[in-house]
């Protein structure tokens, strides 16, 4: 019988959902020293052992937020395009498409990332760990700018105008981390987005 086991397999999951997202809000606002397993079982509201039951180590829960996160602008990605391919079209587009990259690498998912690709850098073993993730996440980060684009990724102009996009993304959601950023970057995506629209437009690759 299935029935009794669901309502403790629910309250798991929640328990689950509620550490990682816990995880994220630590490194986003206190930084990677804050965010260890006591403090992020406190602010989840579980105890210790709860927190240990579900990721045994530090590194176990670190990289499950990771992937947490990455799920979570997935589907961001995805009601975005939805509604690209419902209202918008040409230069309108592609300004929309490089704001919804750019705001995706100033929120606190990419702040939370940014200490862990930074405590990274000097830990080889979480690196390791997280080495082959990001070039995941990277990979299909490019897919769906892509598929947002509305172009050919086969087409080495296109693809290196994609990825110069995503670049510019994360150069300054890094600008964004220490001061309030905001107006220079406006400036700087809508520059940029006519850019990289009369850029596609003459790239063999258009579709």
């Amino acid at each position: 019988m299935a029935t009794p086991h669901e309502p403790k397999q629910d309250r798991s999951r929640a328990t689950r959902q509620r550490l990682l997202e816990a995880t994220i809000d630590c490194l986003a606002e206190m930084g990677w020293a804050a965010a260890t397993v006591a403090v992020v079982a406190e602010r989840a509201g579980v105890s210790r052992g709860a927190a240990q039951h579900h990721f045994p180590t530090r590194e176990d829960l670190i990289t499950a937020a990771l992937e947490y996160m990455f799920d979570i602008r997935t589907e961001q990605a995805l009601r975005e395009a939805e509604a690209l391919s419902e209202h918008l079209d040409g230069l309108a587009r592609t300004e929309a498409v490089v704001t919804g990259l750019v705001e995706s690498c100033t929120s606190p998912l990419f702040k939370a990332a940014l200490q862990v690709w930074t405590h990274a850098a000097a830990d080889p073993a979480l690196r390791e760990r997280i080495v082959p993730l990001e070039a995941h996440f990277g990979r299909a980060s490019h897919r769906r700018a892509v598929e947002a684009l509305r172009v050919d990724d086969s087409d080495p102009v296109t693809h290196h105008l994609v990825q110069a996009t995503l670049d510019l993304a994360r150069g300054l959601g890094l600008a964004d981390v220490l001061t309030d950023d905001s107006q220079r970057r406006k400036q700087i995506v809508q520059q940029w987005a006519v850019t990289l629209h009369t850029a596609l437009a003459a790239a063999p690759g258009r579709g």
